[in-house]
């Protein structure tokens, strides 16, 4: 069987929250996510990288698009890519399309599912949603005290 994973990070990739800051985040990410029906509660999991990590969308990736040419990448690049940096993470995110050739970043690719990058995650296994609702997600945000953004795997 495959789990689901949601997963909030900020949308500064390098940025990383305190404790109490983080904890706050925690306690209301736990509200939004409270369970199954028959009272199971889910996994909550928050994490601190040492260096910037790929937080992809797994099973649930469909297509990667180029922000320079708008050509569609390969999927396989993008599985070896992560596969290159699975144990020391991103020292940069800066690289050259396969496409085009042309210098972008890994965060500016157009993931669909969404994709991202990130110091810090809460990872909610199995939730009962699939995304949280913007109001939900401006919370975490604001008691963490930057943007976030939302990332589903399926593994």
């Amino acid at each position: 069987m495959s789990d689901d994973v949601l997963s909030v990070i900020p949308t500064d990739p390098g940025w990383q929250p305190g404790q109490e800051a983080a904890d706050r985040a925690f306690a209301l990410v736990e509200g939004l996510a409270p369970g199954v029906v028959d009272g199971v509660d889910v996994e909550i999991d928050v994490t601190w990288h040492d260096a910037v990590t790929a937080v992809d969308c797994g099973g649930n990736l469909v297509r990667i698009g180029c922000p320079l040419c708008g050509a569609s990448i390969d999927t396989q690049w993008w599985g070896d890519l992560l596969e290159d940096h699975c144990d020391d993470g991103f020292a940069t995110l800066d690289t050259v399309a396969p496409c085009c050739g042309g210098a972008t970043t890994l965060d500016a690719l157009h993931y669909e599912w969404p994709c991202g990058f990130a110091r810090f995650e809460i990872a909610v296994w199995n939730p009962e949603r699939l995304w949280f609702e913007d109001a939900g997600r401006a919370a975490v945000a604001g008691a963490l005290g930057r943007p976030v953004n939302q990332v589903r795997a399926r593994i």
